[in-house]
């Protein structure tokens, strides 16, 4: 069952809210002994997460199906980049993320108990069937909070960032479980960001005349630019428009005197270092796929929408706004952006509103 995105929460009283969380979403199948994690486009997630599929095998009720989410907590908050680390073809590598970062799962939906096919119950019927369920459940494993009360779920969409969440989700009460149907809604963050634009990548089958994406920069208190993200989703019609006004930015010096010239003369390095979040930098999410990028004078900046800050970086791939000729780039700083207070998680683990 899938969402579409909300401006705002809806209005009314047929709606179901729950924390939006990030990680891996993730349908559970239990039978016996017998466990799968499937991720939402069907693959199997149980050898990432070894950890975690015992303790379903060990804790769940004998037969059912689960739908929710493995996430993984560091330091009070929700922390993604550690689920990427998980996807590794070493298991020993995968053995010993999984000690020093245990995984945990997020049920938020039960769909089958026992010889029973809950599917055709409405949203609110099948919540309560998953309270009683996992009534004695305890950590790793937990049931996501939820309310009915709209005011409730503003106050969540405002906190409960702090502690690493991605919004709210809004789910008609009576709903049925839907699959392949986007009949949730998610609401989520929105906030505007004023950045440099320090390099640029073509677009894929278009080198030398397209713009595939725009990286972006920050400078911390110390002054130093730091990579944050990328701009990309351009109209084909734009692109061509972008590239004529960038290039001519990378001709010259640029590439000598740009800050990050060490990433843009070693791009290859990044392969073997896949955390360091450099601007072209290879990963094995990308290995494979032509990550150069264009080194440009740092001149340029832009308005972008995000939706949250993860760490140093946009969680996210951002929406190019508006071009700011008013803005120096020394003035596109961190202390811009809106922070939001770490929230207590264990306060949204394991807790029920009615």
């Amino acid at each position: 069952m899938l969402s579409k995105a909300s401006d705002e929460l809806p209005e009314g009283e047929g709606w179901l809210y729950e924390p939006k969380w990030d990680g891996f979403r993730a349908l559970v199948f239990k039978s016996g002994d017998d466990v799968v994690i499937q991720s939402r486009d069907t693959k199997p997630l149980g050898r990432y997460f070894p950890e975690l599929e015992a303790t379903l095998r060990a804790k769940l009720p004998e037969r059912c199906v689960l739908d929710g989410e493995v996430v993984i907590a560091t330091d009070g908050r929700l922390d993604f980049e550690a689920m990427l680390m998980r996807i590794h073809p070493a298991a020993s590598r995968v053995k010993m993320l999984a000690e020093q970062s245990p995984s945990s799962y997020v049920a938020w939906d039960l769909l089958a108990l026992g010889d029973e096919d809950l599917r055709a119950l409405g949203q609110l019927q099948r919540r309560e069937r998953l309270e009683a369920a996992l009534a004695g459940i305890a950590p790793p494993i937990h049931v996501t909070r939820a309310t009915r009360d709209r005011a409730l779920a503003a106050d969540w969409f405002a906190r409960f960032e702090g502690a690493g969440l991605d919004g709210v989700m809004a789910k008609p009460i009576d709903l049925a479980y839907t699959p392949g149907k986007r009949v949730m809604l998610k609401i989520k963050h929105q906030r505007t960001a004023d950045c440099v634009v320090a390099g640029f990548r073509w677009y894929k089958g278009g080198k030398g005349k397209l713009l595939g994406s725009m990286l972006l920069g920050l400078y911390d208190d110390q002054g130093k630019l730091h990579h944050v993200g990328v701009c990309s989703g351009f109209k084909m019609a734009d692109r061509e428009k972008l590239a004529d006004l960038l290039r001519p930015l990378s001709e010259g010096d640029a590439r000598a005197t740009h800050p990050w010239r060490d990433w843009a003369e070693f791009q290859d390095e990044a392969a073997e270092a896949p955390n360091q979040r450099m601007p072209g930098g290879q990963s094995r999410w990308t290995r494979g796929k032509d990550l150069s990028w264009v080194p440009i004078r740092i001149e340029r900046t832009c308005e972008v929408s995000y939706d949250h800050l993860q760490g140093t970086r946009f969680r996210h791939g951002t929406h190019f706004k508006r071009w700011r000729p008013d803005k120096a780039p020394s003035d596109c700083r961190y202390d811009q952006l809106e922070v939001t207070p770490p929230y207590e998680l264990a306060q949204i683990f394991g807790h029920h509103d009615g």
